[in-house]
């Protein structure tokens, strides 16, 4: 247990062991957050992931008996959000489930019919004494079923899975952990589970500004709670919804036989000669999540496979898969690879880039076997082109 504000508990688990979420690598595990408020009524925010339930409700037993919890408030049925569920409605009995329509018919689905939830519709406030929440759906960040809930009188936000990372720490706060930490895993965190939904992110923050609401402190679903550097957290939502383009570019590649590699790095060798900062990321060393982490803040994606099998290497199929499912917006790109016998894989590259509207710079380069130095030249020249295009989106705003 940990005070956020007077009368309100995070009541939430820490997994320092995870390092898998759903194809999203997490090297540094998570947190489950849950929310306890006591007022002359009591509201539990959010339940926990199922292997955790115990330890929730030790936490919540070292405040108040759960029996007295009258109000549970389920802000997204995910399991992690809420796995606990059953166990936790168990031990308190007398509260009452509050989510939105679509949260409760996953709920259900989940975890049985015989469940019994009140819908926002019916109650899209309620009172706890000096304090209240307000239930406000926001569809899709990141499922259909999502809302956040607001405390007016404390201005706090309980963001469900907005503004939150991946990141196991012994701080509760975003004070209590290294900055740089801190950022570098909300963006990770915002790259591999909030960017497709940048336009809605873009809306509701305008929103949010337009209303005048006043926000002290968020407490997401996982990792710490905002109540310092809300400004800096908020700006960067801004920023990576935007999704304009960086002086940076990412080479993404596999290779079977070096020559691929090659023809990467000279592109690489290109990008930098032209200005711009370059990553070079070798699928059989990196994770996909750590590719859309690097494109967040990019302005060019260029990808190389040679052929297998009249296909790409599967690490190259995974990671451009990955990559179309979150959709990054505004970039410009290359495509690359080296074949032996029937050559198919560079034109699904640049078939995959196209899938997420990545405009592509020049021609495609498609060596058999090995490059020769031309090709190589070539393959820098390519790099300075993909330069200069990101170089002349970013001076048109």
């Amino acid at each position: 247990m940990v005070i956020v504000k007077e009368g309100i508990y995070w009541v939430g688990t820490v997994d320092w062991s995870i390092r898998n979420f759903h194809g999203y690598v997490t090297h540094r595990g998570t947190s489950y957050n849950s929310y306890l408020v006591v007022d002359e009524k009591v509201a539990l925010i959010d339940f926990v992931k199922a292997p955790f339930a115990e330890e929730q409700l030790a936490r919540i037993s070292e405040v108040i008996d759960p029996k007295k919890v009258d109000y549970i408030v389920a802000n997204h049925a995910e399991p992690d959000h809420s796995g606990s569920i059953r166990r936790v409605m168990e031990v308190c009995p007398n509260a009452e489930v509050i989510a939105t329509e679509r949260c409760i018919n996953t709920l259900l689905k989940y975890y049985g019919g015989d469940l019994k939830i009140t819908p926002i519709e019916k109650k899209p406030t309620i009172k706890l004494g000096k304090r209240s929440l307000a239930f406000v759906p926001v569809p899709m960040a990141h499922w259909p079923d999502s809302m956040v809930s607001y405390m007016p009188e404390e201005k706090l936000l309980f963001s469900n899975d907005a503004f939150g990372q991946h990141l196991a720490s012994s701080g509760r706060f975003d004070d209590e952990v290294d900055e740089a930490e801190l950022f570098r895993h909300g963006a990770k965190y915002y790259a591999n589970i909030l960017l497709p939904y940048s336009p809605l992110v873009l809306k509701l923050l305008e929103r949010v500004a337009a209303s005048g609401l006043a926000i002290e402190v968020i407490a997401p679903d996982h990792g710490p709670v905002w109540r310092k550097d809300l400004a800096g957290i908020l700006g960067r939502y801004g920023r990576w919804a935007a999704q304009k383009p960086t002086d940076k570019a990412v080479v993404v590649y596999a290779t079977m036989w070096k020559s691929t590699e090659w023809m990467a790095r000279a592109m690489a060798e290109g990008i930098a000669e032209g200005g711009l900062q370059v990553k070079l990321m070798n699928m059989d060393e990196v994770h996909r999540s750590d590719v859309a982490f690097e494109i967040l803040e990019a302005g060019a994606l260029c990808a190389g496979s040679p052929t297998l099998n009249n296909n790409l290497l599967p690490q190259m199929a995974d990671v451009l898969t990955y990559l179309k499912g979150l959709r990054p917006a505004g970039l410009v790109g290359s495509a690359f690879g080296s074949f032996g016998w029937s050559g198919e894989s560079v034109k699904q590259v640049q078939d995959c880039l196209g899938d997420f509207k990545v405009e592509t710079v020049g021609e495609a380069i498609r060596v058999k076997h090995a490059p020769d130095r031309d090709t190589l030249a070539l393959c820098r020249q390519q790099g300075r082109l993909v330069a200069a295009a990101v170089k002349e989106r970013i001076a048109r705003g």
